[in-house]
């Protein structure tokens, strides 16, 4: 007979999920899983395989969770641009006044792992990809819709502030001076005149 699970797997993998993205993959052992989780090791992989299987399980859950909330503010009908120049300052918002500094799960891994890891690279671009898109669909209708110039390239607007966005993250999770992040958050909302 099959034993059941004595845990929930699912709040496990966000529990797990809160770990990574408060401490990173490398400081994050198999001994703090387990008790953080409050299961054993054999346990643990069954469930999830190893710990790195873990990470990208936990990984795909945040950008699950973080991708369906950016699709449903810069996918809503009505006005477009000023919906991404509310995604740019809650952007910019979370990165200057993070006071945990755990930054973004995602832009986390970017800066850990991605340059060595393919499987966490590949989920970073896809995460990227998907904001990219997501911000080039609303700049896009903001043209068609005369709020954004003419003369404007929605995709390459759309990549300036994706990168502005992940470099906010970046210096926000070093604690950095604030003004350095609402000063270049005012700059790229110049840009959606």
């Amino acid at each position: 007979m099959a034993r059941t699970k004595e845990f929930d797997p699912d709040a496990a993998l966000q529990a797990a999920l809160e770990l990574f993205w408060e401490r990173g993959y490398e400081a994050t052992s198999m001994a703090d899983l387990t008790g953080h989780l409050g299961i054993g090791r054999a346990s643990l992989y069954a469930t999830y395989g190893s710990k790195h299987e873990l990470f990208l399980k936990a990984l795909d859950r945040y950008r699950e969770n973080t991708d369906a909330t950016l699709v449903g503010e810069l996918s809503q009908p009505g006005a477009a641009l000023p919906t991404v120049r509310a995604v740019l300052t809650r952007f910019a918002d979370e990165a200057a006044h993070d006071r945990r500094l755990r930054g973004c799960l995602v832009t986390n891994t970017a800066t850990e792992l991605a340059g060595h890891d393919p499987d966490a690279a590949r989920r970073v671009r896809a995460s990227w990809d998907t904001l990219e898109t997501l911000i080039t669909g609303a700049l896009t209708r903001a043209q068609a819709q005369g709020e954004l110039p003419a003369d404007r390239e929605p995709r390459a607007l759309a990549r300036l502030l994706l990168t502005v966005m992940q470099g906010m993250r970046v210096i926000g999770k070093a604690g950095d001076e604030p003004a350095r992040i609402t000063d270049a958050a005012r700059l790229a909302l110049s840009l959606l005149a």
